[in-house]
């Protein structure tokens, strides 16, 4: 005996208009952030990202695992991303000290010093297209809904250190 395949749960009206403002917007905020940093540095949102991580690190350093893990992308993605950056000064690789068998990315100074001068008008960015169009209680709400959605879609993979 077949059972009949489960019907989907249809998004309603309103659902389906925050859906897809959310799709919409999402991708319209990243591309601009993008285009900011590439026009004005010449590095791309993911590449901005990647000096973030670092610099909040004892060291600037991380395995290159960990930091695909961080930025929600896969290791292949990342690893060639710090390829273009270590060919451009802002980050070294070297095997991990610890054991020797993982990579581990290091901000170089010059990689400091890019994201010194880049913080500022991205930051303004971020404030510019997203924090100041929103209600602060609206903000915070996308927010919580962000932390929750991160918390489901993790949960199955323990290993991920996204925060």
């Amino acid at each position: 005996m077949t059972t009949a395949p489960r019907q989907p749960r249809w998004l309603d009206e309103s659902q389906q208009r925050a859906w897809r403002a959310l799709v919409v917007g999402t991708t319209l905020l990243m591309d601009r952030l993008d285009d900011d940093l590439r026009r004005t540095f010449n590095i791309s949102l993911t590449e901005y990202e990647i000096l973030v991580r670092l610099s909040e690190r004892p060291g600037r350093s991380m395995r290159m695992a960990q930091l695909a893990d961080a930025l929600a992308h896969s290791r292949s993605r990342v690893t060639h991303t710090v390829d273009r950056m270590q060919k451009a000064g802002y980050i070294v690789r070297a095997a991990t000290p610890e054991d020797g068998r993982g990579i581990v990315a290091t901000m170089t100074d010059a990689g400091f010093a890019l994201l010194v001068e880049a913080a500022p008008m991205h930051v303004e960015g971020v404030r510019t297209y997203l924090v100041d169009v929103a209600d602060p209680t609206d903000f915070s709400a996308v927010g919580r809904v962000m932390d929750a959605v991160t918390d489901e879609l993790i949960a199955g993979h323990p290993e991920m250190d996204l925060r």
